[in-house]
């Protein structure tokens, strides 16, 4: 499956596909040792080595599996990002459809006490639910938890846990032939579905827009009512540059970034395939203008496309506080390296020397190591 995708143009493309691969088949074992719905706990279901679904560089994701018949715990202290999110599904994503999202919300329908911590009960309908009860609709199985960064190095991740009211202190019984041959058929099973899914998912809502475009802001599929988001596919030439224009939103979140056409990130840690608007340079018209491009124009706002002359691009806004508008919206012109000047109406206040880039680069290493520990 992956030695035969229709995408691939170069070996760089193919080794990029078994490091995707390598990546599938460590999320599917952790997913599949991990399944259970009677001792359920958060798993981290996508990070630096088990990249899927253009995983959003500035996000840590979490899942528990549950059921709809039986009471959830989750306790946690908020940190200090810029967005926590909540999410149940009735499902996991496959190469036909999306799963439904049952509800979604974020820490701002939740109460906390004055140091951040909370107390959230899942659970069926109950007469007297009380505040942070949610209750879980016919088909419940996954709920999602995502916590999204937008400075990297002055933002603090916080804590979470989930246990099933009804089985804590209680223990699973201990895994027999059978359980174990199952557990190796459903990773199997899992990342086949995880390959043929995120081969599908960019046709139904990336690759049917026009090239080196980016859609007006639309509330992200899935469900998730509080973030919007911008998306596109770009081809370049190598003396090429794509120029996105799009007004600083002072949403609590709004970042850009690029992905492979494998549908992941790209390395958003040794390079600067990623900005925030907290990252970015904002001009002093309240636009920012990021450049994307292959070879180094020497500006803040550099997204490097690390050998990829086709891939995607998305914009997202989260935390929202209003529906946003085209005018909240980017544009994209393809430009001339050489006439990079002619493009960005500051230009001279955007330069940055290798030296100060190369900092960059070390501060992005250094937070990514600190937030991806456990």
């Amino acid at each position: 499956m992956i030695e035969s995708a229709s995408f691939i143009r170069t070996e760089r493309d193919l080794v990029e596909g078994y490091d995707y691969l390598a990546g599938g088949i460590r999320a599917s074992l952790q997913m599949a040792w991990g399944y259970q719905r009677q001792f359920p706990s958060f798993l981290r279901s996508t990070h630096q080595f088990t990249k899927m679904g253009l995983d959003n560089p500035d996000t840590l994701y979490f899942h528990a599996n549950i059921t709809d018949d039986a009471e959830y715990v989750v306790t946690g202290r908020r940190g200090s990002t810029a967005d926590l999110s909540f999410q149940v599904m009735n499902g996991d994503y496959s190469p036909a459809n999306s799963p439904d999202s049952l509800a979604a919300f974020d820490d701002r329908q939740i109460e906390m006490a004055d140091d951040g911590s909370f107390e959230l009960h899942f659970g069926p309908e109950t007469v007297d639910p009380g505040a942070n009860y949610f209750v879980l609709g016919p088909g419940s199985a996954m709920l999602i938890v995502r916590e999204v960064f937008s400075d990297w190095q002055r933002e603090k991740p916080g804590e979470i846990r989930i246990e099933r009211v009804d089985t804590a202190g209680k223990h699973p019984d201990p895994p027999d032939q059978d359980r174990m041959a199952k557990r190796y058929a459903v990773a199997g099973k899992m990342l086949l579905g995880r390959i043929r899914t995120w081969f599908a998912f960019p046709e139904w809502f990336y690759l049917n827009e026009r090239v080196n475009t980016l859609t007006d802001p639309r509330v992200t599929p899935g469900g998730l009512a509080s973030q919007f988001s911008s998306v596109g596919h770009y081809e370049l030439a190598e003396d090429q540059a794509m120029v996105i224009t799009v007004p600083d939103s002072a949403m609590a979140y709004q970042g850009l970034q690029l992905g492979s056409m494998w549908y992941v990130s790209l390395d958003y840690i040794n390079h600067q395939t990623s900005l925030t608007a907290d990252q970015a340079r904002v001009d002093p018209d309240g636009k920012i203008r990021f450049v994307v491009s292959e070879h180094n124009p020497g500006v803040v706002n550099w997204l490097e496309c690390l050998g990829h002359t086709r891939g995607y691009v998305q914009l997202r806004w989260q935390h929202v506080t209003r529906d946003l508008t085209a005018e909240d919206g980017p544009s994209a012109e393809i430009v001339l390296l050489d006439d990079m000047r002619d493009h960005l109406p500051y230009y001279a206040e955007s330069q940055l020397r290798r030296e100060d880039y190369e900092a960059r680069i070390a501060a992005r290493q250094r937070s990514v190591a600190q937030r991806m520990l456990g």
